[in-house]
């Protein structure tokens, strides 16, 4: 028994048993008196053999529990005790509690026999009784308990309630140095580090208070006179002695060292791969360069770096071409040398905004990249163009395509970089940098072989948008070539137009519209659709506008120009033109054929008479608004399209109301699949129902309201209001057909720019009408007329009966005439003649005075006309 102080004073027992090994050894104590029976019976005696003391008391030890042959034996013991001789020995006994009928089993006692003495001094015994086999269990046990404890490969430790340590084994001994008795009285900050020694004393205190256990505790530490850190996995259990009492907390040890390293890797590998997922799902959604740059630092930080950066060659965000893996001009002094030209693209960062200190030891301005430092060239803001120097890391990895791990610089936030190319189909691209801070882990061969990776899937997507955005562009040039410049402007029109590429892969197709300046401030609309889409069909179509374009330049009725073009598309791919188209079609096969079919529509508007001749090939009907009335469609007849042939176009003229709208379009705007042509034209017609607003927002009205997004075919929209030209802008005379004509032409001429404030151009007018008027006079037949019609520009036109077109021809020396058109060629700023219904019209055209007027003839070109 212990003892513990309550007061200065004073001691008291403890009240409580002690954990001891008398509470696993089964012992027992009674006494035997001078007539050799038991006079006294102890607790535990009941407690073993089984017998009440009332029935033990005042019997025969021999009679009550040895068996009956050996009885004998017994009693000469007992005989020898009592006259004085001490005894120990086993004693068989029967085992207590067993059912009558079932097999006997006898226990094994040893017995230690004491004489003593009574008050009246006769001779008595005191016999102290231990079970044997208990004991032999428990000296197994002891005997296990110290070989599991001994030779066990884990470190095992016990604590006391005092959380001090109660024993070691080796094993522990063996990590943290000295022997296992060298331990004892120790604690875990003796161990650990602050940290994790305060977080194993809070799971010791849980589990001596509250019995729980506590498995798998990682613990963080280095043994002794070692710097690498280790991993234990700690378990810990409460404690008890034999009553129940806790008597401290057991503590095994595993290294899981090679566990955490192991499940590192493969958590490294798993988010490897997780990346991979996510820049296979995220890179690339897009065609844009600086987009792609964005999504691959979106992936990248701050799953895989603190840090990065993206930069690109200039030469390839600016369109140049250059040889595989170089990019900017032949003539740049990085060419091919890893220090050309590149842009910062994007940067991303997940520490705090603060700016970071540049190689000079100057601060980065806010928001700008700092992980360029490692090469040398400080701060680079988005958008900012630099160069790497020759002997850079950056520079390096940029002429050998290979990554390169660059140290950050001591005291910087930044302990490591990787410099990392981007490839594509050998051709590097631009170059990412990738960086950890403090408190990262180190960049590993794993770490590397991902960022090389990110790097080329990124570099893939940049270079497909490369090419992606080349095509465009050229598709864009193609189309933009092939349609009119800028805003049209027409003589007496106000013009609109739209076009809709069908596919935004190429952006072009077979639909187009013109504008062409006709003489006489007419002007020639022109729409049409080729069959077919994409590139082929745009070839087609440039071939068929070109072919427009230059008959509209002849002047001829739209009709005639119809017919012609008819006859060009069934020549189109055929090197003998139509006449052997037919033997062409079949050469080419029935695909190539279709992408010379079209269908067009030809109108000539004159503003003086606002009337409109409109010829049609196979297209759609054109659609007229007037103001305050329903849209209508002009019964104009369609023809056969071109390039079938065989059937004459016809002709039909119509009167357009001043302030009226006229549409022409292509079926893609009034038909789809989900919307039939009839329903369409219905949609088209209610949308142009309002002629109020201006052209721009009409055109966009139409194409808000009508379904033209479907992109199954190509959507070309041309609109124009009606503005005649106002009399007071028209001056028309005839003259009869003899040689004073010419004066009064010049009369009129001159009265007719008075009245218009254009004194300036009287003498050079007056010059060029006598000419003309002259020319009629002497090749021409019938009356003639002079028209002189002001707006944008001054025509001037001279009409007569003949047939004979003039001709422009240099006069020889000795010739006194043939300088006349020379001199209209020369002075005024085009100049042609037409043939008209009843014979031909010359005319000339001048740019108004406060125009871009064309100079004055040098005295060398007037010289040269003799």
């Amino acid at each position: 028994m212990s003892e513990i102080p309550e007061t200065a004073s004073g001691v008291v027992w403890q009240s409580s048993p002690p954990g001891s090994i008398y509470d696993y050894i089964r012992v027992a104590s009674f006494s035997i008196g001078p007539d050799g029976l038991v006079d006294q019976w102890s607790r535990r005696a009941v407690d073993l053999f089984g017998v009440p003391a009332d029935d033990a008391i005042g019997k025969d030890p021999v009679e009550a529990f040895m068996p009956a042959d050996l009885r004998e034996r017994g009693r000469r013991r007992v005989a020898e005790i009592l006259d004085g001789k001490e005894w120990t020995g086993l004693v068989p006994f029967r085992i207590p509690g067993q059912v009558p009928g079932q097999h006997r089993r006898d226990g094994i006692a040893e017995m230690y026999v004491m004489p003593s003495q009574t008050e009246s001094g006769e001779r008595a015994a005191l016999c102290i009784v231990v079970d044997v086999r208990a004991l032999r269990h428990i000296e197994t046990d002891l005997a296990a308990s110290q070989a599991i404890f001994g030779q066990s490969p884990f470190g095992f430790l016990l604590f006391g309630t005092d959380l001090t340590v109660k024993r070691a084994n080796q094993r522990f001994a063996a990590v943290f140095g000295g022997s296992a008795d060298d331990h004892r009285g120790r604690t875990v900050h003796d161990y650990l580090s602050r940290t994790e020694a305060d977080r194993m004393t809070a799971a010791l205190q849980r589990v001596l208070e509250t019995g729980e256990a506590v498995t798998e505790l990682q613990i963080v530490g280095a043994p002794p006179g070692s710097t690498d850190r280790r991993h234990w996995s700690i378990n810990l259990y409460r404690v008890h002695s034999g009553t129940g009492r806790p008597v401290g907390v057991a503590g095994l040890g595993i290294d899981v060292t090679r566990r955490h390293s192991a499940a590192r890797e493969a958590a490294s590998a798993r988010r490897n791969l997780a990346l991979l997922n996510e820049a296979g799902a995220r890179i690339g959604n897009s065609l844009d360069l600086e987009a792609t740059a964005r999504e691959l630092l979106d992936v990248a930080v701050p799953g895989f770096c603190d840090l990065a950066s993206v930069d690109l060659y200039q030469g390839l965000l600016t369109g140049d071409e250059a040889p595989p893996g170089r990019w900017g001009s032949s003539h740049d002094v990085g060419y091919g040398a890893g220090s050309a030209e590149l842009r910062r693209v994007a940067f991303a960062s997940a520490v705090s905004d603060t700016p970071l200190l540049g190689p000079e030891g100057a601060a980065g301005a806010a928001g700008a990249d700092t992980s360029g430092d490692c090469c040398g060239t400080g701060p680079v803001e988005v958008g900012a163009v630099h160069r790497y120097p020759f002997n850079s890391p950056c520079a390096g990895a940029l002429r050998t395509g290979r990554v390169r791990t660059v140290p950050g610089p001591d005291g910087g936030l930044v302990h490591s970089t990787l410099v990392v190319p981007m490839v594509a189909h050998d051709t590097v691209v631009g170059l990412v940098q990738f960086s950890r801070t403090k408190g990262s882990e180190t960049f590993g061969e794993r770490d590397r072989a991902l960022a090389v990776e990110l790097a080329a899937r990124a570099a893939v997507c940049i270079d497909n948008a490369r090419l992606y955005r080349r095509e465009h562009e050229r598709a864009l040039i193609l189309q933009r070539s092939l349609l009119p410049p800028g805003d049209p402007e027409a003589a007496g029109l106000d013009i609109a137009c739209r076009y809709l590429p069908g596919t935004t892969a190429t952006e072009v197709g077979g639909d187009w519209f013109d504008v062409i300046e006709l003489p006489g401030h007419r002007t020639a609309l022109v729409i049409g659709d080729v069959m077919g889409r994409g590139l082929r069909a745009a070839v087609a179509m440039g071939e068929l506008r070109t072919a427009v374009r230059t008959l509209a330049q002849l002047d001829l009725e739209p009709a005639e120009v119809l017919s012609h073009l008819d006859e060009i598309a069934r020549g189109l791919g055929s090197p003998a033109g139509a006449q052997q188209s037919a033997r062409a079609h079949k050469a080419r096969g029935p695909e190539l054929s279709e992408v010379y079919l079209a269908t067009c529509v030809y109108a000539v508007y004159d503003p003086v008479t606002r009337r409109c001749t409109f010829a049609n090939a196979g297209h759609l009907p054109p659609v007229m608004v007037e103001p305050g009335e329903k849209a209508l469609l002009l019964d104009v007849p369609p023809g056969m399209p071109l390039g079938v042939g065989g059937e004459p176009f016809e002709e039909v003229e119509v009167e357009l109301p001043e302030g009226s709208l006229l549409a022409l379009y292509t079926d893609g705007l009034v038909e789809s699949r989900d919307h039939p042509l009839d329903e369409g034209l219905t949609a088209f017609r209610g949308a142009l129902t309002d002629t109020v607003l201006p052209l721009e927002d009409v055109c966009d009205r139409v194409l808000t309201t009508l379904h033209t997004g479907h992109g199954e075919d190509d959507i070309a929209l041309l609109m124009a209001r009606i503005q005649g030209l106002p009399s007071e802008a028209v001056g028309d005379w005839r003259l009869p057909r003899e040689p004073r004509s010419v004066g009064k032409a010049r009369e009129l001429a001159r009265a007719q720019l008075t009245a218009w404030d254009l004194d300036a151009l009287v003498d050079t007018v007056e010059l060029l009408v006598s000419e003309l008027v002259t020319n009629a006079l002497r090749y021409g037949e019938g009356e003639i007329r002079l028209r002189m019609l002001r707006d944008r520009t001054l025509v001037c036109e001279v009409w007569d009966a003949g047939l004979v077109q003039p001709r422009r021809r240099r006069a020889r020396d000795t010739d006194e005439g043939g300088r006349g058109l020379q001199l209209v060629g020369l002075l005024s700023a085009a100049w042609g003649s037409r043939r008209t219904p009843r014979g031909k019209t010359v005319w000339f055209e001048l740019p108004l005075p406060d125009g871009d007027g064309a100079a004055e003839p040098t005295v060398e070109q007037l010289l040269s006309m003799f």
